[in-house]
């Protein structure tokens, strides 16, 4: 008579207690890394969040038929495509406009100054509120202005730190991509084994959130900055590229990129065609109408009713880790927010 092999509890409690110590171990460094090295983990954190983000397209290319190694490189070859257009068309002309606009936007405080003190000189008598609202305003926008350019050029991601991200962004990408299976099923095995099925509730959770809320709110804010930069320059708004650029961007925020980009935007127009009132309206239907189509097609249809995280709480993660870590913090305020935020939400549902 065989006898049958006891389990070895000890052995399994204290697998699953090292994997745990493990994973801890492995949170505290990664965090000290991303504190010492921001910059130099930043191409990574860039890298696993385009293939985290292109993983969709991938699988749905491979349910049609083609093998995961073709599927990469299509997408990876569109990718570069879409980039190099970006490079050659876009980014100049965005470098320039923004390098104006800092550069005259104090003449345009002082211009603006100028135009409602001749209209409205009781408002603006030598000791009056507004004016001295308006000095101050001035000054602040030139400081700023001063402050970015000097930031831009003693930046620590000079030229070689930016050659690092064009040739090593794309080729971590593709290996992740091509690989993403093999490495969320090696994550897996490495989950405490006591643990593990609640991981994977609250992952899928956080996934779920990423997919549905975050890939879909970067959609519309690429669809409503593409929108508001052609329309505004196709209608010959001076700095309307970076303007509508920068309304889509902080359009993840309700109402606040629509009703900033379109304030900056009327009173461009309002300096640029005072003479010319039919297109300061054009400006204002612009943006309205990106409003409109924003709350009623593209939230519903791109993010839908997933669980979304409040504007006051990503914007506090990006500005707390942004302040932490730089520029690669601001890479991992939000699926940390989203993370913490769900946790939170499980917490309180058992």
């Amino acid at each position: 008579m065989t006898r049958k092999p006891v389990k070895n509890s000890d052995t399994v409690t204290l697998s699953s207690q090292l994997k745990t110590t493990y994973w801890l171990a492995g949170a505290a460094v990664s965090v000290i890394l991303l504190w010492l090295l921001g910059n130099a983990v930043l191409p990574f954190l860039i890298a696993t969040a385009i293939a985290y983000f292109v993983e969709p397209v991938v699988v749905k290319l491979q349910q049609r038929g083609m093998k995961r190694l073709w599927a990469t490189i299509v997408i990876s070859l569109l990718a570069l495509l879409v980039v190099i257009a970006l490079l050659l068309l876009v980014v100049p002309m965005v470098v320039q406009q923004a390098t104006a606009l800092i550069t005259v936007a104090p003449e345009y405080v002082a211009g603006l100054t100028r135009f409602l003190g001749e209209r409205f000189p009781a408002l603006f008598e030598a000791d009056s509120p507004l004016r001295k609202a308006l000095g101050s305003l001035q000054s602040v926008v030139k400081d700023f202005g001063v402050g970015v350019v000097n930031q831009i050029f003693n930046s620590s991601l000079a030229l070689v730190d930016f050659l690092l991200l064009v040739f090593i962004v794309p080729v971590v990408t593709f290996y992740l991509m091509l690989d993403w299976p093999k490495v969320v099923a090696a994550v897996d095995r490495w989950l405490p084994r006591d643990q593990a099925p609640t991981i994977r509730i609250l992952a899928g959770r956080i996934d779920g959130v990423l997919a549905g809320f975050v890939r879909g709110q970067l959609t519309v804010c690429v669809i409503l900055g593409s929108y508001y930069a052609v329309s505004l320059a196709a209608i010959g708004l001076q700095f309307g590229v970076v303007i509508g650029i920068f309304a889509g961007l902080i359009s993840f925020i309700p109402f606040v990129g629509s009703i900033l980009g379109g304030f900056l935007s009327v009173g461009l127009a309002l300096y640029q065609f005072w003479d010319q009132p039919i297109w300061i309206l054009v400006v204002a239907i612009v943006f309205l109408s990106g409003q409109a189509v924003e709350g009623n097609v593209l939230t519903p249809k791109l993010v839908g009713g997933s669980v979304g995280l409040h504007p006051v709480w990503l914007m506090f993660s990006l500005a707390a880790f942004g302040a932490l870590f730089g520029f690669a913090g601001l890479l991992v305020a939000v699926p940390v927010a989203a993370s913490i935020g769900d946790l939170g939400r499980y917490g309180l549902e058992q």
